[in-house]
C-alpha cells in the first residue's frame, strides 16, 4: 500500500481526525472507500474512533456505509453497534429506508434494539469476559447532546443506544408508541441526554393529531420527567410547526397547565413555551406567579408581561419594577431586558442593570453589559460602566462592552477594541465584531491597521 498520495494522505487525515483536509482531499479525488493497512475502509476507522465530523465528511463525500466487510457486518452496522448517536447519524446516508433491503433494515432495528435492552456495560461484560466494575464517563456526542461512554475489559461502547433505536426507527418508517418513545427517553431524565432529544425530535416530526395527543397526555403523568418531555417537545412544536390550528390548540394547553402545574421547574418551562405564543391571557397568568417562591417560576414573568419590550398594562408595569428588585438576580435580569422600550421604566432599567455590571458572575455582567449595550439610555453612567467592564478578565463580557462604546461612537472605542484582544475563529460573523470594524472603518482603520 502507497505512502503516497491522495489515498494515503486520507487515510492519514482519518486517523489525526482531520475533517477539513479529509474534505480537501476528497474534493481533490482521494477515493472515500480507501482502506487502512487493516483491510478495513477509513469510515470505519472514523466510527471507531467517535469522529463524527470526519465519518460525516467521508460518507457525503461517497463512502458507502453498506460495504459488507470481512466479518460480514458494514460501516453502519459498526456506527449502530458503537453506541454514538452523533456517528450512526453521519454515516446513517441518504434514504435508508429505499436503499436498504427488508432483510438488512431489520437486522439493523435487531442489533440497536438488543443494545439498547442489554445496556453498554453489559455488553463489554458479555465480549470481554470482564467481570469487574465499568468505568463510565459522560462525554459530549454531537453538538448539544450526551452520551455515557463505558470502558471494560480494554473495549470502550457509547451509550445511546436509545437514541439510534428512535432515530433508526423512524428513518425506517416504523411508528414505534408514543408511550414507548417517551418511555425511552426519561430513563436519563435531562433534556440534553441523546435519547431524550431524539425521541423529542422524532415525535415533532410525526405530524399526526394522534401523535400530539398522546404526547401531550404526558402532562398529567405523575412523574414529573414525563411532564418536563411534553415541555420540551412543544417548545420545539413552537419553533418548528406554524400551523394556526395547533397554535391556538397548545396556547389553550399551555394556559391551563400553568394555572395547575405544582412543580416549579415543569412550571418554569410550561411557562416559557407558553409565552413564545403571545396568547392573550398571558398577562393575567404572569400577574398569577408573579410572586411564586420559586425563582426559576419568576423569572419566565417578565416574557408574559410584556410584548415586543413593552407592559401591556400599568398594573403589568408595577409588577415588572417589583421584579427589578427581585432577590434573584436572574429575575431582575429579565425584568430589565423584557421592558427595555418602556421610556418610563428605563431609569430603573438603567440603575439595575448598572448594579448587574458588578455581579461576581461573568456570565451575568455579560448580559448585563449587552442589555447596557443595546439601550436607549444614552446617560454618561451607562458609557462609564462598559468603560469600567474593560477590564474585565472575561473577553466576552469586554466585547460587549466595548460594542456598547463602538454604538455610541465614544472616544474611547478604540482602547475598548484593544482591550478586547484578538479573537477566536468562530466570530467572523459575530454582530458585536462586525459592529467593532465598522467603527474602525468610519473612523480610519485607527485601530490594528
Amino acid at each position: 500500500m502507497s505512502d503516497v498520495g491522495p489515498d494515503a494522505r486520507l487515510r492519514s487525515a482519518v486517523r489525526a481526525g482531520d475533517a477539513e483536509a479529509v474534505r480537501d482531499l476528497l474534493d481533490k479525488g482521494a477515493d472515500p472507500n480507501a482502506v487502512d493497512v487493516n483491510g478495513l475502509p477509513v469510515l470505519c476507522v472514523a466510527v471507531a474512533a467517535y469522529d463524527e465530523r470526519v465519518a460525516e465528511e467521508l460518507t457525503v463525500g461517497g463512502a458507502d456505509p453498506d460495504r459488507v466487510l470481512p466479518d460480514s457486518t458494514t460501516p453502519l452496522w459498526q456506527a449502530v453497534h458503537g453506541g454514538s448517536p452523533a456517528v450512526f447519524s453521519a454515516v446513517l446516508g441518504p434514504e435508508p429506508r429505499l436503499r436498504l433491503p427488508e432483510a438488512e433494515r431489520e437486522r439493523l432495528l435487531t442489533l440497536a434494539r438488543c443494545r439498547y435492552e442489554t445496556g453498554a456495560a453489559e455488553e463489554l461484560r458479555r465480549r470481554t469476559g470482564a467481570s469487574g466494575p465499568a468505568e463510565t464517563v459522560r462525554v459530549q456526542d454531537g453538538a448539544y447532546d450526551w452520551v455515557d461512554q463505558v470502558s471494560l475489559g480494554g473495549l470502550v461502547m457509547r451509550a445511546g443506544h436509545g437514541a439510534i433505536l428512535t432515530s433508526l426507527e423512524w428513518a425506517f418508517r416504523v411508528l414505534t408508541p408514543v408511550d414507548e418513545l417517551i418511555d425511552r427517553a426519561v430513563v436519563q431524565p435531562d433534556e440534553e441526554h441523546a435519547d431524550w432529544s431524539a425521541a423529542c425530535s422524532v415525535l415533532t416530526q410525526r405530524r399526526s393529531f394522534e401523535t400530539w395527543s398522546a404526547v401531550v397526555a404526558h402532562r398529567q403523568d405523575p412523574d414529573r420527567a414525563h411532564r418536563l418531555f411534553v415541555t420540551g417537545y412543544l417548545r420545539m412544536r413552537g419553533f418548528l410547526d406554524t400551523d394556526p390550528h395547533y397554535e391556538k390548540k397548545e396556547s389553550e394547553l399551555l394556559a391551563a397547565w400553568a394555572a395547575e402545574e405544582t412543580d416549579g421547574e415543569v412550571l418554569a418551562k410550561v411557562l416559557d413555551a407558553y409565552t413564545g405564543r403571545d396568547h392573550p391571557g398571558q398577562e393575567a397568568l404572569g400577574l398569577r406567579h408573579a410572586r411564586h417562591p420559586d425563582p426559576r417560576v419568576r423569572r419566565e414573568v417578565p416574557y408574559a408581561l410584556c410584548v415586543d419590550h413593552v407592559p401591556r398594562t400599568p398594573t403589568a408595569r408595577a409588577a415588572l419594577l417589583t421584579l427589578m428588585h427581585d432577590p434573584d438576580a436572574e429575575v431582575r435580569l429579565r425584568a430589565c431586558t423584557a421592558s427595555m422600550r418602556d421610556s418610563d421604566l428605563l431609569p430603573e432599567i438603567t440603575r439595575a442593570l448598572l448594579s448587574l455590571a458588578e455581579a461576581p458572575d461573568a456570565g451575568l455582567r455579560g448580559t448585563a453589559a449587552a442589555a447596557l449595550a443595546g439601550s436607549p439610555d444614552r446617560a454618561p453612567a451607562v458609557a462609564d460602566a462598559l468603560a469600567a467592564l474593560l477590564g474585565d478578565d472575561d473577553q466576552l463580557v469586554r466585547l460587549e462592552a466595548a460594542h456598547g462604546l463602538a454604538l455610541r461612537d465614544d472616544p474611547r472605542t478604540s482602547r475598548a477594541i484593544e482591550r478586547v484582544g484578538p479573537l477566536d475563529a468562530g466570530f467572523e460573523h459575530d454582530h458585536r465584531a462586525d459592529e467593532l470594524w465598522r467603527w474602525r472603518r468610519r473612523n480610519g482603520n485607527s485601530v490594528g491597521g
